[in-house]
């Protein structure tokens, strides 16, 4: 009897490389998603953004119980959004140099970090997000960070870590959510009218005062058209009176 050994055709052992391949690649991706993330609505220089945090997972397997957003001295003042599910609240802390807010008014100190503390543990498999609304700081270019510690039923991570110059993100462990300041919109800082658009708006305007003088002139020919009516019906009565007088005389 012939013994041979039995190999699998070459279509069959590439298949089975590439599904390896692509499981491989679907666990990093996992792990990717599973990082705490923030997606701002806006990265403009001085505009106003409501940055969306995201938690995917608890801590190896146990349920998060606290979330604890650092803010960073760039931003010195947050509005969180209510999540129904956590109770909020802002920790302040003083300035060592008074600041001039995008209102000119004076700011003695800042919300050093804002934390959401689960009513009901969140469980490890399930997400949820928080929303921070803030103004972007006036720096095209610079990145802005947000360490996040994440407190769990059994043990917390600790989403610090930034990467060094040229260095992959996706190489940290524990990377701290951040986002890179882009230029400003030609909205401006709290997406009022550019020059551009308050040249059109007055034009409009002129346009509509334009408008309200013709329908005035109309209104002025259309009464003095009417007062003519009048006076003329007035003049054929008159006549018709005197007429009818001289006629009982004859």
């Amino acid at each position: 009897m012939n013994n041979r050994r039995f190999s699998l055709p070459t279509p069959v052992r590439i298949a089975g490389a590439g599904a390896t391949a692509l499981g491989i690649v679907a666990l990093s991706a996992g792990a990717a998603s599973a990082h705490v993330t923030v997606t701002p609505s806006t990265t403009a220089a001085g505009s106003y953004t409501v940055l969306t945090f995201s938690v995917g997972h608890g801590c190896e397997g146990s349920p998060t119980t606290k979330i604890a957003i650092q803010m960073p001295e760039a931003i010195p003042s947050v509005t969180p959004t209510l999540n129904q599910g956590w109770a909020v609240r802002k920790v302040s802390e003083k300035l060592a140099k008074p600041i001039e807010d995008a209102h000119g008014n004076k700011i003695t100190e800042r919300v050093s970090q804002v934390v959401y503390t689960a009513r009901t543990p969140l469980a490890d498999g399930f997400r949820d997000t928080f929303e921070l609304s803030v103004q972007v700081p006036d720096a095209e270019g610079d990145t802005v960070t947000f360490p996040v510690i994440q407190t769990c039923q059994k043990g917390q991570t600790s989403w610090i870590e930034t990467p060094a110059e040229g260095q992959d993100e996706e190489e940290l462990e524990s990377p701290a959510p951040a986002f890179t300041i882009t230029a400003a919109s030609g909205e401006g800082h709290h997406g009022g009218a550019t020059d551009d658009d308050a040249g059109e708006s007055d034009e409009h305007e002129a346009a509509d005062a334009d408008a309200d003088g013709d329908d005035d002139g109309d209104g002025n020919g259309n009464g003095l058209a009417v007062g003519g009516l009048v006076a003329g019906i007035g003049g054929l009565a008159l006549g018709g009176l005197a007429l009818a007088r001289s006629g009982k005389k004859a």
